[in-house]
């Protein structure tokens, strides 16, 4: 684990792996930190943000240095559940890398539970892990101009859904109506890191 000052009221944390950005994100979460205005987790690592002036930066490297990180958080989490068409135009190729049919890509995409490991890329964008082994493929070899919102799609170890239309080179399996960013809703987006998701097929 390694702290870079960003800043005089920000340290981002670089560890190794999501499931220690994990630990990381939820060890500084529960600690008593009056200050702490922000916790942004990425990839490999997690922005703490402070009130100008505080001393909470200060005291991240001893309470770090406790925490344990091969150890998963044991908080309640919050449970979403997104409701899928499954009309993507990349289902047939995504069922035949997987070496299924469309029923069977369908069916593994809904059968595991995903964890939102971190946002990013546009405004409530929840890069969710937990994908099945046969699911993790890599993006298109063109992305496309534009991806309409609510896309669901499969990149490596990652699946999602695109808030807004954007550029993208996710493979799309399909899409939900659900809203996942709402500049005039509070909180804005409907993902969060650490929240539990599943995906439902529907007609």
């Amino acid at each position: 684990m390694r702290l870079r000052r960003c800043g005089p009221d920000a340290v981002l944390i670089e560890v190794s792996s999501l499931d220690e950005v994990d630990a990381v994100r939820s060890a500084l979460a529960a600690a008593d930190l009056p200050d702490l205005v922000e916790l942004v987790p990425a990839a490999r690592t997690v922005l703490a943000a402070f009130r100008p002036g505080s001393a909470d930066a200060a005291r991240l490297s001893p309470l770090l240095a406790e925490v344990d990180l091969a150890r998963r958080a044991v908080a309640e989490p919050r449970e979403v559940v997104l409701r899928v068409r499954y009309d993507g135009p990349d289902l047939e190729l995504v069922a035949q890398t997987a070496g299924t049919d469309v029923d069977g890509v369908v069916a593994l995409h809904t059968g595991a539970q995903y964890k939102v490991a971190f946002c990013g890329f546009a405004p409530g964008f929840g890069y969710l892990v937990g994908l099945p082994d046969e699911l993790r493929q890599p993006r298109l070899d063109n992305p496309r101009k534009r991806v309409p919102p609510g896309s669901v799609g499969i990149a490596g170890e990652f699946t999602g859904a695109y808030p807004t239309a954007s550029p993208g080179g996710w493979r799309l399996l399909g899409h939900t109506d659900a809203v996942l960013f709402d500049s005039h809703r509070d909180p804005a987006a409907l993902l969060a890191p650490g929240d539990l998701v599943r995906f439902e097929a529907v007609r």
